[in-house]
């Protein structure tokens, strides 16, 4: 993300501030400087940075959650939004007007607003420069409005053209609503592609007519043009992941999309709307303005946790100027005034030597243990602040009984010949052993699920040697499979797997190469056992989920004496 330092300073003065001292502050607080940019624009040198956040900090992706986050680093004073919500009479107006028409899992807020009378939507020069300092081409059109309140608010708004779609529809008096696609339905998009849409895509409709793929792209039919003179805009919060799976699967991603994929919170949607409004009555001083369609906003309840001062100090250690005899720490009012700067509501009890912290709703999604604040105490205070030492350990750990059955078993497989592997989790649904449990958000398609057995990568990576003519890989994997129990709650548990046999082989001169029959591989295993004094038996039984792989003439199922199953044995049918 590219800020320019005028911008910045509107909403927090850092006109007196070094510009080393403030990439520093910037760096060491979570935020990346990857690169210092001089614009020259109208005999004036402007400097713009551009700053990678972390993927937690969705808040921190406008010129407004920057500026803020600037503010509490540098312990300054924010200036006070013009856009405030306090300043508007109608904002509890709009909450009684609202209704609850939308898919709460899937859109938190819903508000459509028409604009009438427009003259023109040509973008004033001051707003062209903050786009250039922005790395973004002025169009000289709507989309610079859009744009600016993308960067400013982060908030993404979709434009469409009102006369359009009451042409459309034939009627002026519609109604917005938010639904699932319809199978093989057709969707032609504004930038000339047409899509083939499906019940997991949300579409926006006027009156059953689709103007919108929900976060995505606009129709092609009412799209927004330089002779547009009445609008329909668009403002909502869709969920991060739904953006992304729709994304995903229409192979389509836009500005606006990849800033619902990083998860907004519906905070301030009524203040960016209002500015918007603002900045288009500039031009437009006889413009008309209606609120459409008003969804209830959805709000949940502020989280509240437990911070112990002990565990701050256990944590991030000594603070510089400690010696070997007097250890110091950070303070209790330090620890206070690193809290407030961030927003958060603080309640500090002496007694116990601990705060009860309220955490704003604008950082709900990264602020969900004690660990997270004290990590927002040390990036404020100044991880540099604080001792570099490694921890003092009073006794080495012991080997535990786990861990040596383990190391006594890999042992075993390997001087049986065997290579350890170590494969993905991840598989595909379609396979001859059924994957139940599938990803929510998938990164792509082959790896929407998480294994239920070890036995089908194996079979893979020996294909895949054999295919590359090495015929004489055996080998054995650890890993973790999942599978649902009998009250639907998802198990993880860890299993063992191994394949041999492949190859042919010799047991002597005379004879030719062979390949290992069934009740070879079996005296094979039982060597194993009796390696690992181990008391095993063999039971012919109908296989489970393995039924597919095996023969079914050539398997068994190994027991233990006290009747404990340790697992199926058999040849790959």
């Amino acid at each position: 993300m590219q800020i320019s330092l005028k911008w910045v300073n509107e909403l927090v003065n850092i006109e007196t501030v070094n510009l080393d001292n403030l990439i520093e502050k910037l760096t060491l607080g979570g935020f990346e400087v990857e690169e210092i940019i001089e614009i020259k624009m109208d005999n004036e040198k402007r400097i713009t940075l551009d700053i990678s956040a972390t993927a937690n900090r969705s808040d921190s992706l406008s010129i407004q959650g920057i500026s803020l986050e600037i503010a509490a680093l540098l312990n300054k004073i924010p200036n006070m939004s013009k856009y405030s919500i306090n300043e508007f009479t109608w904002y509890k107006k709009i909450q009684d007007l609202s209704n609850n028409f939308i898919d709460k899992n899937n859109c938190l807020e819903f508000l459509g607003v028409s604009l009438e009378n427009i003259d023109t939507l040509r973008s004033p020069k001051w707003l062209k420069k903050k786009l250039i300092c922005s790395n973004i081409i002025p169009e000289n059109n709507f989309k610079d409005f859009q744009n600016y309140i993308l960067l400013e608010t982060g908030y993404p708004f979709e434009f469409y053209d009102l006369e359009k779609i009451k042409k459309k529809i034939n009627n002026s008096n519609f109604k917005l609503n938010l639904r699932s696609g319809k199978i093989n339905q057709k969707f032609l998009a504004n930038n000339n592609i047409e899509y083939t849409l499906n019940d997991s895509i949300l579409i926006v409709e006027a009156n059953q007519f689709p103007i919108s793929i929900g976060g995505l792209i606009t129709h092609k039919s009412v799209e927004c043009t330089r002779d547009t003179k009445s609008l329909l805009i668009e403002g909502s919060i869709f969920n991060a992941a739904k953006i992304r799976r729709q994304s995903r699967q229409l192979g389509l991603r836009t500005s606006r999309s990849s800033r619902y994929e990083k998860a907004l919170k519906n905070i301030d949607l009524i203040n960016a709307f209002d500015q918007l409004i603002s900045l288009l009555r500039i031009s437009n001083p006889n413009l008309i303005c209606k609120f459409h369609t008003l969804a209830k906003p959805i709000t949940k309840e502020k989280r509240t946790l437990i911070l112990n001062f002990n565990n701050i100090k256990k944590v991030l250690g000594p603070t510089k100027g400690s010696t070997k005899a007097i250890q110091k720490y950070i303070l209790v009012d330090q620890v206070t005034n690193s809290l407030k700067r961030l927003n958060f509501d603080v309640r500090y009890y002496k007694t116990d030597y601990r705060w009860d912290v309220t955490v704003p709703y604008l950082r709900s999604d990264d602020i969900i243990r004690e660990i997270d604040l004290i990590e927002e105490i040390g990036r404020l205070y100044g991880f540099d602040n604080f001792l570099t030492r490694l921890p003092r350990f009073k006794k080495i750990g012991k080997k535990d009984l786990s861990y040596k059955t383990r190391r006594k078993l890999t042992n075993c497989l390997l001087n049986l010949g065997l290579s350890e592997l170590i494969q993905y989790s991840l598989v595909n649904e379609k396979a001859y052993i059924k994957n139940e449990i599938e990803l929510i958000n998938p990164l792509v398609k082959d790896y929407a699920n998480l294994r239920s057995s070890l036995l089908l990568n194996l079979l893979k990576s020996i294909q895949k040697n054999i295919n590359q003519s090495n015929l004489e890989l055996e080998g054995f994997e650890y890993g973790h499979v999942f599978f649902k129990n009998d009250l639907n709650e998802i198990q993880e548990i860890e299993n063992i797997a191994g394949i041999f046999g492949e190859y042919q082989i010799k047991k002597n001169w005379m004879e030719k190469s062979k390949l290992l029959n069934w009740f070879e591989a079996k005296g094979k295993i039982e060597h194993l056992f009796k390696k690992l004094n181990l008391s095993t038996y063999w039971k012919y039984e109908k296989l489970g989920k393995e039924k597919n792989l095996f023969h079914p003439y050539c398997s068994a199922v190994i027991y233990l004496k006290n009747e404990k199953k340790l697992g199926p044995f058999g040849q790959i049918h």
